[in-house]
């Protein structure tokens, strides 16, 4: 017998807020989010610093509540750091690929002044370090995997914080929820932390239990497209963050036996036709729509008679504040999202268009079109570009 449950993401919402409060570890909740969103911590003065163990296991002294921030090569904090400070006018700098997402999607319409942010010490891993200083940083983030930038960084006596996408196993919940922490931890005036904690508890809490007697036979099969154009067809498997949005959702990675990292996890055609996944799910990392698979538009493959393609199931990935793939503010509710098209039976009571607004509105203070939202699922190949 197939579970439903019908709790509204509104009355998730208003348990998790009521609940902040007596949350282990957490501040004192706000009287509203939009005021935890603002407030900054009045006992906090100027110069003050607080030391704390980042995510490369380093313990490092960081200024608290820092004016100038760099981020260089973690590409969902951009997003992140401005939902989380409401404002991205402390951001000095951030990388091309994050500037793209941020101009594509929503990011720039809220907070306009990201736009200001240069783009020119860094491209891939290749960082200008002298224009970097110039900058005159009060923090840098970068990629906790990337221990050559961080000598760099530490050489040029700069002041940096390690930041993980993988540490937890591309986790998208549970890193969204360090990366909440850790800034929290820099930015002590900001009362997020236990709520969006909270609420991604929640939501996994309610995908998993309208999943629990999913029979084996009835999983779907998902086949991501990381990155796929005429030269090149990339997916994700067993060791990227597409295993974990199949995991969280019942579904299976048809790409699973695939060992390779997200770089080298490249893929043929006549694997394709051998999986014939159920659902292809394509990134915002590549230029892709689901109308180049439904034409053959991609070089000369043809997948006309795979089994997703001839049931109209392929699907681009929400860009909202940054491309949903990965960790970021948009993850519980693209986890909602992609529940719901796997399983439409087992979420036919849920209004995702709804439930974005709430969310933003209830745990950030953010009050979202209907043509934002709208947007947001139907995201433009222009964001796939990394520059």
């Amino acid at each position: 017998m197939k579970m439903y449950l019908k709790t509204s993401l509104s009355a998730v919402l208003a348990a998790v807020l009521a609940a902040g409060c007596s949350t282990a570890g957490s501040s004192a909740a706000a009287s509203s989010v939009s005021e935890a969103v603002s407030e900054v911590s009045s006992e906090t003065e100027a110069g003050e610093t607080v030391t704390l163990t980042d995510h490369a296991d380093r313990e490092v002294t960081v200024p608290v509540n820092p004016e100038k921030a760099v981020v260089l090569d973690i590409l969902p904090l951009p997003s992140v750091l401005t939902v989380f400070l409401g404002s991205a006018s402390t951001i000095m700098a951030m990388e091309p690929a994050s500037m793209n997402a941020a101009k594509n999607g929503i990011l720039s319409e809220l907070y306009p002044e990201i736009l200001n942010a240069s783009t020119d010490i860094m491209d891939g891993e290749d960082v200008n370090i002298e224009s970097l200083i110039a900058l005159n940083p009060d923090i840098v983030y970068y990629n906790a995997g990337n221990s050559a930038l961080a000598e760099k960084l530490d050489n040029a006596g700069l002041t940096s914080v390690a930041v993980s996408p993988t540490k937890w196993n591309y986790d998208c919940i549970k890193t969204y929820d360090e990366w909440i922490a850790l800034l929290s931890k820099i930015y002590p005036g900001r009362k997020l932390a236990a709520d969006v904690s909270g609420f991604s508890s929640q939501m996994t809490e309610k995908i998993q239990s309208r999943l629990a007697d999913l029979k084996d036979e009835d999983r779907q099969k998902v086949l991501f497209l990381f990155q796929y154009d005429e030269n090149t067809m990339i997916t994700s498997g067993s060791s990227f963050f597409g295993q974990w949005w199949c995991d969280a959702t019942g579904t299976l990675n048809a790409a699973n036996g695939v060992t390779a990292d997200n770089s080298n996890a490249k893929i043929t055609m006549e694997q394709v036709y051998e999986w014939d996944p159920d659902m292809i799910i394509i990134t915002n990392f590549t230029k892709t729509q689901p109308e180049d698979l439904y034409n053959n538009a991609i070089g000369s493959d043809d997948w006309s008679t795979v089994k997703a393609v001839k049931d109209k199931r392929v699907y681009k990935m929400p860009l909202g504040t940054y491309r949903t793939y990965t960790p970021g503010v948009d993850t519980p509710m693209t986890l909602e999202w992609m529940a719901q098209l796997a399983y439409p039976e087992r979420f036919s009571d849920v209004d995702l268009v709804q439930d974005v607004r709430d969310y933003y509105q209830t745990l950030y203070g953010i009050e979202l079109t209907d043509e934002q939202i709208n947007n947001m699922y139907h995201p433009d190949s222009a964001a796939g570009s990394w520059k």
